[in-house]
């Protein structure tokens, strides 16, 4: 009798238990599947701009309200959608307009892929500076250019990223920060500064003189903007979309 109950105290513990573990490993996995500000980010200012479930503070980038096809939401993540026949959903905005700013993100892409993130943009428009996300190995826009000024890092058609930048990995998550302090803009990618650079200077004028939007008026002059997610029409995905007004 007494080891009957031995056992039954066993076997109910050992239920117990595994029922603690099975709780505790969903729980963990759902708070990885959504995006959290540590309470130190919060103190910074920090701000989530993607809530990991939703396309709730985001439109497309003509004003219209958020695609109904082309970009999806899944475990925290948030996707271009090349799904074949569904057509494209076109780039993606931050309802929200920002002037000073530390934006950091992830991203990750497939083999060939092309995209970018933006700021500074025209008024209800996707042109603007961008920070370049591309498969410099597999993908032709690499080469294209002036001295590099297309690649990974850098700021599209106008600066090269550093030659000694950190190296940015297809398949896995990468991380890109952008900090816009008035004029002076930076771009970093895996924890290394890629590009330095002062708007509006005489440098910076030739630059866009001599690049791809040197007839488009007004570009780079807007003194606050959305942020921007381009569809190249290339598999890319964002996660943990994080931003603070400096």
């Amino acid at each position: 009798m007494q080891h009957h109950s031995y056992f039954i105290f066993m076997t109910n513990k050992t239920k117990f238990y595994c029922l603690v573990f099975i709780s505790c490993f969903i729980t963990t996995t759902v708070f990885a599947q959504v995006p959290r500000l540590t309470k130190k980010e919060q103190r910074q200012g920090w701000q989530l701009l993607f809530d990991g479930t939703s396309s709730k503070g985001w439109q497309k980038s003509n004003g219209q309200p958020f695609p109904q096809k082309g970009w999806v939401m899944n475990d925290g993540v948030l996707s271009t959608d090349t799904t074949a026949g569904k057509g494209r959903g076109g780039d993606i905005v931050t309802e929200e307009l920002f002037t000073n700013f530390e934006l950091t993100l992830e991203f990750k892409i497939v083999p060939g892929s092309n995209s970018g993130i933006k700021y500074f943009l025209l008024p209800k428009s996707s042109l603007g500076c961008e920070f370049q996300i591309l498969d410099d190995e597999r993908h032709p826009d690499a080469k294209l250019g002036i001295n590099g000024n297309r690649k990974q890092g850098g700021l599209y058609d106008l600066i090269a990223p550093d030659a000694n930048k950190q190296d940015m990995s297809v398949g896995e998550w990468n991380r890109a920060r952008i900090i816009v302090k008035g004029n002076h803009v930076e771009h970093w990618l895996n924890g290394k500064k890629t590009v330095e650079y002062e708007r509006g200077s005489e440098a910076f004028k030739k630059l866009v003189a001599g690049s791809k939007y040197k007839n488009i008026k007004g570009f780079s002059e807007p003194t606050q903007s959305p942020i921007l997610l381009q569809d190249h029409g290339d598999m890319v995905s964002f996660r943990n979309i994080k931003i603070r007004k400096l």
